[in-house]
């Protein structure tokens, strides 16, 4: 049987063996991996410049936005400052006090033998600061606007030259009270007192007996 020798099987075995080296399979192994790696970055890098103007779009609304906010609310405080302004104007435009109806009232409501002297008006205000509207995070809180407290007195000096001098003061006084202006006029009946009253002398003007008399009249005080 013929002997048969393979000359080349050390040079084979050597081939072989590299081909089979770890090393190498490692390094093929890892030039996958990174490989893979630098298409996974470049897959994250892409959806992140994706977002990245996506999230550019959105902040650019959110902007235009809370500007549009911004003026609405800024809208909406002027509106409500215009408004209080304009009741304010109304209010004191129905409610102010008027020195001719309160003349008229007195011219109405006289006595043959009562002749008012002097008549004396003052007029007193007690002053508070405005409050300016102010917005929170879902509304606008309207303000306040300045007011003041109205204190109106009224007095009058007058003399009774009746018969028997002094009689009609009472009788004056509960005439005013009893008239539509002084007792309906305010929402509430007026207050009137005696302030004060003289001895009987004579008139320098009729030369007639008289008293001297003096009322206050003290008008519900009003929030202006």
């Amino acid at each position: 049987m013929p002997i048969r020798l393979n000359l080349l099987a050390e040079a084979q075995a050597a081939e072989e063996l590299r081909r089979r080296d770890p090393v190498k399979r490692a390094i093929w192994i890892a030039a996958m991996l990174v490989a893979l790696m630098l298409i996974w970055s470049s897959s994250l890098y892409f959806k992140f410049m994706v977002n990245n103007s996506e999230l550019s779009k959105v902040q650019l609304e959110i902007n235009t936005l809370t500007n549009s906010y911004k003026e609405v609310t800024d809208n909406l405080k002027k509106s409500a400052d215009i408004n209080q302004k304009l009741q304010a104007l109304q209010t004191l435009s129905t409610n102010r006090f008027l020195s001719g109806t309160m003349l008229n009232a007195l011219q109405k409501n006289t006595l043959d033998d009562v002749q008012l002297t002097h008549l004396g008006l003052r007029q007193e205000y007690l002053f508070v600061e405005e409050t300016k509207a102010t917005t929170n995070a879902s509304r606008v809180i309207p303000g306040k606007p300045a007011t003041s407290t109205e204190r109106i007195s009224l007095e009058f000096d007058a003399t009774d030259s009746s018969t028997n001098p002094g009689d009609l003061v009472a009788t004056y006084k509960d005439l005013l009270l009893a008239s539509s202006y002084f007792k309906e006029g305010f929402g509430k009946p007026v207050d009137i007192n005696l302030k004060s009253l003289s001895s009987p002398t004579l008139s320098p003007d009729t030369g007639k007996s008289c008293v001297l008399f003096k009322l206050e009249c003290r008008f519900p005080e009003k929030m202006r």
